[in-house]
């Protein structure tokens, strides 16, 4: 794939630039802004190569249409204070307001498009409609640097369709998830461990399938565990429970004997009788988890051994919490593994989404990791060998 560098001189040229800006917001209030940072080094560079940047990004699912709740304008505020720079904000994507802001902007200026999402085109299944759409965010700059890993899994006009149109490179974001990527699946120093967590097992199949003949270790905790708890035979009260996955899972225990991949899973879980904050919560072995409980956490003794696990390797990718790490008293799992991954003498990876947001709740600072992944779902996909449309077709402009 071009990178940013095989482009020439940007002096003067209007870059678009598809970023992952969808943080998490409270109001105008932005939770989290860890995607926001993620996207300031390549804007950066095109900034002081005198480009004339406009910034394309989606914040949640709008349905098609404008919609306030939506609006990436706070995103344009933090991006600014970040930047120290002005951040000019269009209040459409491809209207009057985006074409007259893409005309003024001058070498080393950068604007914010409005949330792409407010265009059907943007996520339509119809060739053509996406392609219409593309058509316009592409009349609006000289070349596409795409750089929101977070949505190269998806076929997108602001992702595919525009790279078509337009020369195309890769961001210094996007390049740096493939390459780490690419060590986790192609030449991993080992021991490797997967560590899967989250609520369904059902999410990960692919993940568990592929990596099962890469990984020497797979752990795995979060509310998945309990569909792997009763294919073991345990009672798993009223915990999270994908009943027609528990076939699926004995499957997986049995592949992995025969190819000499060991799965750790718990020995103790912390159960609480309702899911919520204050709920009474209790330590039990797994083969004592009471009917009327449910598992919210992975216990002490399991988060010790997870964390053992994780130290004796020598590449660890992480995705998924161990537990309701939102709520304090279930959060100690997570918080275990987390402080592991910053010890390992090796490549430490954390798969963005849910296991993105849990380490920054609980304190940890992005440096203490090898890498903090933007795109969950994307890195999920990768890691599963399925082609992201958002990269082939980088690949195939070349």
């Amino acid at each position: 794939m071009k990178t940013i560098d095989d482009l020439g001189d940007l002096k003067g040229k209007r870059v678009l630039v598809r970023s992952d800006l969808n943080v998490p917001l409270d109001g105008a209030t932005i939770t989290d802004d860890g995607r926001v940072r993620a996207s300031v080094p390549t804007i950066r560079k095109l900034i002081d190569q005198g480009a004339r940047v406009l910034v394309a990004a989606h914040l949640g699912r709008p349905k098609g249409a404008p919609d306030p709740q939506y609006s990436l304008s706070p995103v344009a505020v933090r991006l600014s204070e970040l930047l120290g720079e002005t951040v000019r904000f269009a209040s459409d994507t491809v209207g009057v307001d985006a074409q007259r802001t893409a005309q003024e902007l001058k070498n080393g200026e950068v604007a914010l498009l409005e949330n792409v999402r407010f265009n059907a085109g943007e996520t339509s299944k119809d060739d053509a409609e996406r392609g219409a759409f593309a058509d316009e965010l592409a009349a609006l700059a000289d070349v596409f640097v795409s750089d929101g890993f977070g949505v190269v899994h998806r076929k997108q006009a602001s992702v595919y369709d525009v790279a078509q149109r337009l020369p195309a490179a890769v961001g210094g974001l996007v390049q740096a998830e493939v390459e780490v990527l690419q060590r986790l699946t192609a030449s991993p120093e080992r021991p490797y461990a997967v560590v899967l967590g989250g609520s369904k097992v059902s999410d990960k199949l692919g993940v568990i399938d592929h990596l099962l003949t890469k990984a020497d270790t797979l752990v795995i905790g979060g509310g998945m565990v309990f569909t792997f708890l009763a294919a073991q035979g345990h009672g798993v009260g009223t915990s999270l429970l994908e009943q027609d996955q528990i076939d699926v899972a004995k499957g997986y225990l049995d592949r992995a004997k025969e190819l000499g991949v060991s799965i750790v899973l718990p020995t103790d879980v912390v159960v609480a009788p309702e899911f919520a904050a204050d709920a009474p919560a209790t330590t039990v072995t797994i083969d004592a988890i009471p009917d009327d409980q449910m598992g919210l956490d992975i216990g002490p003794e399991s988060a010790d051994a997870f964390a053992e696990v994780i130290r004796g390797s020598k590449t660890v990718f992480w995705n998924g919490p161990m537990g309701v790490f939102e709520m304090a008293a279930f959060a100690a799992g997570t918080r275990t593994v987390a402080q592991a991954l910053t010890e390992v003498d090796g490549l430490s990876v954390v798969g963005g989404g849910d296991s993105a947001a849990a380490v920054r709740q609980l304190g940890f600072e992005d440096a203490q990791f090898g890498h903090i992944s933007t795109g969950g779902g994307a890195s999920l996909e990768y890691l599963e060998g399925k082609t992201l449309p958002g990269l082939a077709v980088l690949e195939e402009s070349e």
